[in-house]
């Protein structure tokens, strides 16, 4: 964790999970990567299993009655909220992390989100001063010669009016359905009376007004059970506008501050490591000077700024969207908003009531890897900031066509195994694969490695009653020749890897990531692994192996070959599924044999040539398919190119006999509804783009992998192509 030294030291933001007034769910400001003190994820946990969000409907509610909340805003923010519902289900969304938390119905925080509309809500705010905006607005409203200032709301007065309109326009209530309240600039949340010592949304220079500030929080205002929930419980969110002002001038130049400090605390991810800045540079004599002739308020964020190893605030949004309607650059500030509401979406899915999955300092899911964005950026840049706005481009989230950067979600596979043990994620992988034997005997022992399959969600809690176990994901082989399928776990439980004991846990016996069989007859079949995450996705991998021997006896003959289960290293878990199995091809005589289903026909080719180009926007392919496919695009690089420039990868394998070792350093699925042509890019992560810029010129493969969509005998078909891409 990093620790600098400040002119203003910045103390600790505290538990985010706090009561200040009402328990809330906390987004503190970005302090904690100043202070030195961190989340503490090996405590992270649900010990009574209380509940989780496996669905949920969204209302979005703007409580703007002076009509202070842009038009271009709130389009920006409600096409968020659709986008997420659209995207449900994705596993490349950062929501999909959030299916492994679990409660003690051992149902999932599944994504499954439905927007359900929003609404600009008219009813005038309270009079009755009840907290002390600590740092007015001091611009000038629209329209002009309005007070600067609109008001300061506290916590209870925004419950009080989130149950008078759910009332009035006779909305739902009870767990599954969320409520985001958003307020336009000049309106100020408190937790408390505010002041110089509040707990608000806005703070002025003193160090103990920013300590207490906040960015947003979600809540519940609950009179039924309040460990469960009931039909009367009302989940909500409030969201105030802590996106500053760059780029619209109806507001006074002090107050178009940045709303970085909420967004990702002015890290830029193109950069190195923030763990790696050991050290502030002092200032030149004359940058003292000019330092001491800010304000306190442009101290502190030059103090941060310098901190984090930026010349000034920036925003890393990709939202740039040019003037507005009203002629100013402010559009893309809305981003700043959506970041807000992709958090406490995800701690409230998780962590709905306040009581469930939490650290024992009060962390919620994405405040253990708060500041985290670049383990899964897409795309953009921080060096091409819009002058207006200080906003970048970069994005790590892309919904329904709609680019976004959102906070990455803690991954509890990352306390427990080995591999790949990733703790911040901005999405998962769930793809399974093993490689199968050469062409063997009858009655010979094979075995099939499903160790080498690649998917995050490899760790869990499951409930017996409410007391939790680990639990880890499923294995489930299909040997294809009408043998019992065999259905196990990886090993990897960390206190059972002694000699004296299974390395599988005795209730998660047997262990069968890798497993071993024989086939009693000879022929083609085709060996089915399905693996269920703790999430509860499952996706299944098909590979022929060929026997040579004997062909099976006619009706009434065994048929079938035995099987043990083997072992493994490192893995996971959760429930069972039925893989898919073939008959052998060979035919036996006299018995009649339906017409082999013919493999779909593929083609795939590189438009792109530059090698610049294509680490900057991707790998833009143009491929046709004769009917409908699923499969994948792989972009494989030579091993003894990738061990060159320092770039590690999965082992590419099933490749052409005599093909020098490739690893994979991109992937992108394919999915069609029929035949047709059409394009698809394939982008490259960070790291990997870094390395290949090493390159004036590279050669790499570019294989497609596709199966029809037959009920019966799906079929592949694999092809290879080169890229060749130069400066």
């Amino acid at each position: 964790m990093l620790t600098v030294s400040l002119v203003a030291a910045v103390a600790s933001a505290g538990a985010i999970v706090t009561t200040v007034g009402t328990k809330v769910g906390l987004q503190p400001r970005s302090t904690s990567l100043l202070a030195g003190v961190g989340p503490e994820p090996e405590g992270f946990a649900n010990p009574s299993g209380n509940p989780v969000l496996a669905t949920n409907k969204t209302y979005a509610i703007y409580w703007d009655p002076t009509d202070n909340y842009h038009g271009d805003w709130q389009a920006g923010i409600d096409t968020f909220f659709h986008s997420m519902g659209a995207a449900s289900g994705s596993l490349a969304s950062v929501f999909a992390v959030d299916a492994q938390y679990t409660d003690a119905a051992n149902q999932h925080a599944a994504y499954v989100s439905t927007f359900m509309g929003a609404y600009t809500d008219t009813d005038p705010y309270p009079t009755s001063g009840k907290c002390i905006d600590p740092h007015s607005l001091e611009g000038i409203n629209y329209p002009w010669g309005k007070p600067d200032a609109l008001t300061c709301l506290t916590n209870a007065e925004i419950e009080t009016e989130l149950k008078l309109f759910i009332a009035d326009h006779k909305l739902p209530t009870g767990m599954g359905t969320i409520f985001y309240l958003l307020t336009p600039p000049g309106v100020t949340v408190c937790l408390d009376g505010g002041g110089s010592t509040g707990h608000c949304s806005d703070y002025e220079a003193k160090a103990e007004s920013y300590e207490h500030s906040f960015c947003s929080y979600h809540s519940d205002i609950n009179p039924g059970n309040p460990a469960n929930g009931g039909p009367s419980t009302i989940l909500y969110a409030a969201i105030p506008w802590i996106a500053g002002g760059f780029g619209d001038d109806h507001l006074a130049p002090e107050d178009r501050t940045s709303g970085y400090e909420c967004q990702d605390g002015g890290f830029n991810p193109s950069s190195s490591p923030i763990e790696e800045k050991e050290s502030v540079k002092s200032r030149t004599p004359k940058e003292e000077e000019e330092f001491h002739e800010k304000s306190p308020r442009e101290q502190r964020e030059a103090e941060e700024a310098r901190a984090l190893g930026l010349e000034a605030p920036h925003q890393q949004e990709p939202n740039q969207d040019g003037l507005g309607p009203d002629g100013y650059f402010d559009t893309g500030l809305f981003d700043l908003i959506v970041s807000q509401i992709g958090v406490q979406q995800q701690n409230i899915v998780t962590d709905p009531l306040l009581n469930a999955w939490q650290d024992p300092t009060g962390n919620e899911a994405t405040d253990e890897c708060r500041d985290f964005f670049a383990t899964g950026v897409l795309g953009g840049s921080v060096n091409v900031a819009n002058l207006e706005t200080h906003a970048g481009t970069l994005f790590n989230q892309t919904f329904a066509g709609k680019n976004y950067y959102l906070n990455d979600a803690f991954n509890l596979a990352s306390l427990k195994l080995p591999y790949p043990g990733i703790p911040c994620l901005s999405g998962i992988s769930l793809d399974p694969k093993f490689t199968a034997p050469n062409p063997v005997k009858s009655g010979e022992v094979v075995g099939f490695d499903g160790m080498e399959s690649d998917f995050t969600l490899n760790e869990g809690t499951a409930y017996t009653g409410t007391t939790p176990r680990e639990t880890y994901a499923t294995y489930k082989w299909n040997f294809g020749d009408g043998s019992p399928e065999v259905t196990g776990f990886a090993p990897g439980a960390p206190t059972l890897n002694s000699p004296e004991t299974s390395p599988c846990p005795t209730w998660l016996t047997p262990c069968a990531a890798s497993t071993y069989h024989a086939y009693q007859y000879g022929g083609t079949y085709e060996v089915t692994l399905t693996v269920t995450d703790t999430g509860g996705n499952k996706a299944s991998f098909t590979s022929p192996i060929t026997v040579e021997g004997p062909a099976a006896p006619g009706p009434g003959g065994s048929g079938s070959g035995g099987s043990s289960g083997g072992s493994g290293s490192s893995g996971s878990a959760s429930s069972s599924t039925s893989g898919s199995s073939t008959t052998p091809s060979s035919a036996t005589p006299g018995v009649a044999t339906k017409p082999p289903v013919p493999s779909p026909v593929a083609a795939a080719a590189t438009v792109s040539k530059s090698l610049s180009q294509v680490l900057r926007s991707g790998l833009i392919v143009r491929y046709s398919v004769n009917e409908q496919v699923a499969g994948r695009f792989e972009v494989l690089l030579a091993s003894s190119i990738a061990k060159r420039i320092g770039l590690h990868g999965s082992p590419a394998s099933g490749l052409p006999h005599g093909t020098a070792p490739q690893i994979v350093i991109a992937k992108a699925l394919l999915v069609t509804t029929k035949g047709g042509r059409n394009t698809i890019k394939i982008l490259f992560g960070k790291t990997t783009a870094a390395r290949l810029r090493k390159l004036r010129k590279v050669s790499l493969m570019l294989r497609l992998i596709v199966r029809n969509a037959s009920a019966q005998t799906p079929v592949g078909t694999t092809v290879i192509s080169t890229v060749n891409l130069g400066r």
